[in-house]
């Protein structure tokens, strides 16, 4: 099968107004779009549409109901002016841990009959139960990694405003994947940190920095066991340490933008 797991870490560094920098080990599901059915069939702890203890559902994602997540996905496509019907097209994301899920962001690697990345839809999600699609095309003149950019149209954070911009830079590699995004605000002027902040083309201050480094490995029943062993129960981690990074910045005064408040 071409659908595999991704094993590595992903950094996040706030940059302003104060540094906080974490990293932590991760995994990830890359799923080929029209492998699924053999996948739901090879790893039977994987559920696609059915209960398993590590599940992936067309409805946690893009898909409408009754909807499979690889018509979803060109559908989408079709609906941007963009004819996907020969192309590759692999989900990486997080599965539902007994049941739980939360995806901080879900990446579409959008690759042509030639086998050339041509574009990345980035579904991001919020606390809230939100969901927004980021159809994101290469800037022209990019270097062998794919860059993209895009306006903030989501709430995602209580303490970065919705005037940001994000630069998206993907690096999809036989020997791995890394992912980078780096989130642009308009700089504070009462704020002395941001005359020497790293600027973006229009003026805005980078604010925060996030990336994944990952390593592929064989999406099989034992090697996602051993993977589970050493990382049991992501998706609540990952919501739980959302929350732990969410009140130490709350502690420290940061600007609060609150959710539904013109977001």
């Amino acid at each position: 099968m071409r659908s595999h797991l991704l094993v590595g870490q992903v950094r996040h560094r706030r940059m302003r107004p104060h540094v906080r920098d974490f990293t932590h080990g991760v995994y990830y599901l890359a799923l080929d779009l029209d492998e699924l059915p053999e996948v739901d069939r090879r790893v039977r702890m994987l559920g696609i549409d059915r209960r398993a203890p590590l599940a992936v559902r067309a409805s946690d994602h893009l898909a409408a109901p009754g909807e499979s997540l690889a018509g979803a996905a060109r559908r989408h496509l079709a609906a941007e002016g963009i004819d996907a019907r020969a192309w590759r097209i692999t989900l990486v994301t997080n599965a539902r841990v007994l049941g739980y899920i939360f995806n901080p962001v879900s990446f579409y690697l959008c690759r042509d009959g030639h086998g050339e990345l041509q574009i990345v839809i980035a579904e991001v999600g919020n606390t809230h139960g939100g969901r927004h699609l980021y159809t994101l095309r290469p800037e022209l003149g990019a270097s062998a990694a794919f860059t993209a950019q895009a306006d903030k149209e989501f709430y995602v954070s209580p303490f970065i405003s919705m005037d940001a911009r994000y630069r998206f830079l993907v690096l999809d590699r036989p020997d791995g994947l890394q992912v980078s995004i780096h989130e642009y605000e308009r700089p504070d002027p009462t704020d002395a940190s941001d005359a020497v902040a790293t600027g973006a083309d229009d003026g805005r201050v980078l604010t925060l920095y996030a990336a994944v480094r990952l390593q592929p490995r064989p999406l099989t029943t034992a090697q996602l066991a051993r993977t589970l062993l050493r990382y049991p129960l992501i998706t609540i981690t990952t919501i739980a340490l959302i929350h732990w990074h969410a009140l130490r910045l709350w502690r420290r005064r940061l600007r609060f933008y609150p959710y539904g408040d013109g977001a």
